[in-house]
């Protein structure tokens, strides 16, 4: 047996109404028009409030916060369904929130493509290569098609292979420090005296004992250094984002100043917030030159 309607909170539940819209959930939500009616909608509830309080003055109601992607998704089907174009924009906005982006990319590339949006969808796809390189199971996988999947996978791909590629040539990390004295904080040396009581640089007990391969200014490089720069690069090459980048330097930080070095403990701190900004730039800058190939 169908229940009874329930009325919905204020401002939609007029006493004087002359039409009321009553949504898919049994919902009754009171509008004052020209001429009685009631009017079944397939939207929710949920997803009707949203819509009408768009369409509200804003001293009769605030508009919804859509923070939730369920609800961003909802309220942009409706939207486009009604040809509410102004609310369409609001909806579209709130998919690629950075809220949203940060914790659902693929449910966030899936929704928009399917939407048809298309810079929504390619400001998706760079999001989700916070994410490993094969994903798991998310909702609205059923959303994409193969051909979808793959095409995201393999933007994935490029993306990885060419911030990797970042450290067969750190002549950007030269040029950016410029000198020696521009990354003291890297060059493992402090100055002392001979055994003859000369002054002269020596090394510190970081300084790595076999070849660097990342060496700056220096013939020499701290070991925690290469071990850093092998280490972040090959998580970059699943996961080519500042994220990465900021995980395995904070882990560096620690992992140094627990060794308790007189040289470096007192500046890695600062140098390595430095370079993790250098880094960042270059791999927004290396991704940006990569196209995602997806028909629209």
């Amino acid at each position: 047996m169908l229940e009874d309607p329930t009325h919905a909170a204020a401002p939609f539940d007029h006493a004087q109404a002359d039409i009321i819209l009553r949504s898919s959930d049994n919902i009754d939500f009171r509008e004052v028009k020209d001429g009685l009616a009631v009017i079944p909608v397939t939207e929710d509830s949920k997803t009707l409030d949203a819509l009408l309080r768009f369409c509200y003055p804003c001293t009769l109601a605030d508009d919804p916060n859509l923070e939730v992607l369920n609800d961003a998704k909802d309220v942009l089907e409706a939207a486009r369904k009604y040809s509410l174009d102004v609310i369409e924009k609001k909806a579209r906005k709130a998919i690629v929130n950075p809220k949203i982006l940060e914790v659902e990319p693929l449910r966030c590339f899936a929704i928009a493509h399917r939407g048809q949006l298309r810079e929504e969808t390619q400001l998706a796809a760079k999001s989700t290569l916070t994410q490993p390189l094969i994903p798991s199971w998310f909702q609205e996988i059923e959303l994409v098609t193969a051909t979808d999947l793959l095409s995201l996978l393999t933007y994935h791909k490029k993306c990885g292979e060419a911030v990797y590629a970042l450290k067969l040539d750190i002549s950007w990390i030269t040029s950016h420090y410029g000198s020696s004295q521009g990354c003291s904080w890297l060059s493992g040396q402090y100055r002392g005296t001979d055994g003859l009581g000369n002054p002269c640089l020596n090394n510190c007990g970081c300084v790595s004992r076999n070849a660097p391969k990342y060496k700056l200014f220096n013939d020499v490089s701290p070991q925690w250094w290469e071990n850093f720069m092998e280490e972040t690069f090959t998580a970059l090459r699943d996961k080519p984002c500042k994220e990465t980048v900021k995980a395995s330097a904070e882990e560096t930080v620690q992992t140094v100043k627990a060794r308790n070095c007189h040289v470096c403990s007192t500046k890695i701190t600062e140098g390595m917030r430095d370079f993790v900004d250098l880094l960042t730039r270059k791999i927004e800058e290396t991704v940006s030159q990569i196209e995602l190939e997806l028909d629209f």
